[in-house]
C-alpha cells in the first residue's frame, strides 16, 4: 500500500523556470565575466580567456561525471585563472565576483513559469515543498527565487553547486527528505528531465512526475504520471 503524499520536490530549470532562447546566455556571460577580470588585471585576451575557461569547464565535467558531482563555478573560475598563469582562490573576492557577473548576465535569460505561483499557491499547505536543482551556482538559484517572489513557497531549497552532488545522484534528494523529515515514499518529485529527475527520483525511492516540455529519450523507466503544463500538477498529485 502507498503511503500518502505529504512533500513534492522541484526541478527549477525548465520546470519551475524558463532559460530562454535555447541557452543563448552563454557567451555574453562569459563576455561579461571576462570584462570585469580585465579590469582587475588580467591581462589576456578574450580569445585566450574563452580558452581556457571551455578547457576548464570540460575537464571538471569529465573529473565530475565519474562521481556525479558538481563543483561550485568558483572551481572553474579559479582553475580558469590558473591557466592562464593566475593564482586566485577559490574563496578569493576575485573569483567570487567573476561568478557573480557570470550568473547576472545568466538571469538575464529566465523567466518564471507563467502558472508557477497560481499551482504553488494551491498546493502550499497540502504539501511541504522543496527544490532540488542541478546548478553550479546556488547563490543564483536562490536570488532568482527571491525576485521571482516565490521562494517563501519552499521550506528547502537543495542546489549542486552547495553540496558538490547533483542529480541522479541519491544524495542530493536524500538531503533534502532529512530537511523536510519526509520518506521518500511520502514524497513526488517534479521534473523536466528523464535521467536526472525521472529515473534519479525513482531510484531514490520517490514517485515522479514528468512535466514534458520538450522531446527526449525513451525513459528506461516510466514516469509515475506525465504532465505538460504545471496546471495539470495538483490533479496529477490527487491520483498518485
Amino acid at each position: 500500500m502507498m503511503l500518502p503524499i505529504r512533500a513534492v520536490l522541484f526541478d527549477m530549470f525548465d520546470t519551475l523556470m524558463f532559460i530562454e532562447k535555447d541557452h543563448e546566455f552563454y557567451m555574453p556571460a562569459v563576455q561579461r565575466m571576462y570584462r570585469y577580470l580585465s579590469s582587475r588585471g588580467v591581462d589576456v585576451s578574450y580569445e585566450s580567456f574563452e580558452a581556457a575557461y571551455s578547457a576548464e569547464r570540460t575537464q571538471l565535467y569529465a573529473e565530475a561525471d565519474l562521481n556525479l558531482e558538481d563543483p561550485h563555478f568558483n572551481v572553474r573560475v579559479s582553475g580558469t585563472l590558473k591557466r592562464l598563469g593566475y593564482s586566485y582562490p577559490t574563496t578569493s573576492a576575485v573569483v567570487s565576483e567573476a561568478t557573480s557577473e557570470f550568473s547576472e548576465e545568466f538571469m538575464k535569460y529566465v523567466r518564471i513559469d507563467p502558472h508557477a505561483e497560481t499551482v504553488l499557491k494551491t498546493l502550499q499547505g497540502n504539501y511541504r515543498l522543496g527544490i532540488v536543482s542541478n546548478f553550479a551556482i546556488p547563490e543564483c538559484v536562490y536570488k532568482l527565487l527571491r525576485i521571482s517572489v516565490i521562494d517563501h513557497f519552499f521550506e528547502v531549497v537543495m542546489v549542486s553547486g552547495a553540496i558538490n552532488k547533483r542529480k541522479p545522484s541519491p544524495e542530493i534528494f536524500q538531503r533534502a527528505l532529512e530537511i523536510l523529515a519526509v520518506s521518500a515514499s511520502e514524497t513526488v518529485f517534479v521534473g523536466d528531465t528523464i535521467d536526472a529527475d525521472i529515473e534519479g527520483a525513482q531510484a531514490a525511492g520517490m514517485r515522479a512526475i514528468y512535466i514534458e516540455r520538450r522531446v527526449q529519450r525513451v525513459p528506461q523507466t516510466c514516469p509515475d504520471q506525465t504532465i505538460k503544463s504545471l496546471t495539470e500538477l495538483p490533479a496529477a498529485l490527487n491520483r498518485c
